[in-house]
């Protein structure tokens, strides 16, 4: 088998929280293609407010912020009012599951969710 993409060489990273559906469906994608990363499950392996702060260089912190899911419904509504960057960057920290999935830091560049044909056009092989 050869590996296309060496995340020692090229920095791969794919975040996330291992038990979501479309994580594993990033991760069989990553592994059928041949693709070698690390992957960060922001339980088990923590995160930190640098981190994120570090992402809205490149990504907007409203893309960042899952507001379609559990985590995020299920908070009081005082807390979702007039949320601003700092306020969900610190919920973030506090709650990882509120963050999109899965989060791909291939070294130069950060993409967040999952769909096969991005992940092709990202992986296209080396020439």
């Amino acid at each position: 088998m050869t590996i296309l993409y060496d995340s020692t060489l090229y920095g791969i990273t794919l975040y996330g929280i291992k038990n979501c559906d479309t994580i594993k469906k990033a991760r069989r994608w990553l592994d059928d293609n041949n693709v070698k990363y690390h992957f960060h499950d922001y339980r088990k392996d923590g995160l930190t407010l640098q981190q994120l702060q570090g992402w809205t260089d490149e990504l907007d912190w409203e893309q960042l912020l899952n507001k379609r899911g559990t985590t995020w419904r299920n908070l009081p509504q005082a807390q979702k009012q007039n949320i601003n960057k700092d306020r969900a960057l610190a919920l973030m920290v506090e709650h990882p599951a509120m963050i999109k999935r899965p989060l791909l830091d291939t070294g130069t560049e950060k993409h967040l969710g999952f769909k096969p044909d991005l992940y092709k056009q990202i992986f296209a092989p080396i020439t």
